[in-house]
């Protein structure tokens, strides 16, 4: 199944924003935006939710908390005590400040490899992917705005060149 988009083009960050901003006043849904790099505020401006990763990222820092504290107590205090430095292994409690630089580097480790994942999954960035950005341009120099078709096309096409766009063409966009 495939739907007609209008692809408008701008070649600087600032103009693209004020025409996300117009476009938004317009009432017209934006389908996706295209730069490359990222633009500071352009989520905020396209009305998208706000990312829940932060969150993630916390509980994943717990996870590896949890981990290196289960390993420490069950390495050095039940498995395998050991009298380093006329210290004698009785309790993890009396045994964790030594404990601190391992337990801090599995939580970063954990947070850090557990969001890299997190991130390609919800992303769908599987290996091998083949690239769905619309043009080579958008890797480079241009921003991409795509906004969907409805029997508004000279409305658009009016309000997109009105916002300072280099170039606006109409194309098919196939949705699988």
């Amino acid at each position: 199944m495939a739907s007609k988009v209008i692809q408008a083009f701008y070649n600087d960050d600032d103009v693209l924003m004020h025409a996300v901003k117009k476009v938004k006043a317009a009432k017209h849904h934006i389908e996706e935006v295209y730069c490359p790099f990222p633009v500071h505020g352009l989520d905020k401006a396209m009305g998208l939710a706000p990312t829940r990763l932060a969150v993630t990222a916390f509980l994943y820092g717990c996870v590896g908390l949890a981990v290196a504290t289960v390993m420490m107590n069950f390495i050095m205090i039940e498995d395998w005590p050991q009298d380093i430095g006329g210290k004698p292994s009785f309790s993890y409690i009396e045994n964790m400040p030594a404990f601190v630089p391992i337990m801090f580097e599995l939580t970063v480790f954990f947070a850090a490899h557990l969001m890299v994942i997190t991130f390609y999954m919800r992303s769908r960035l599987w290996p091998f992917k083949d690239a769905e950005n619309p043009d080579l341009r958008t890797t480079d120099d241009h921003f991409l705005m795509e906004i969907e078709i409805h029997d508004n096309e000279a409305e658009l096409i009016s309000l997109l060149s009105e916002t300072g766009a280099v170039e606006i063409n109409i194309s098919e966009k196939d949705l699988h």
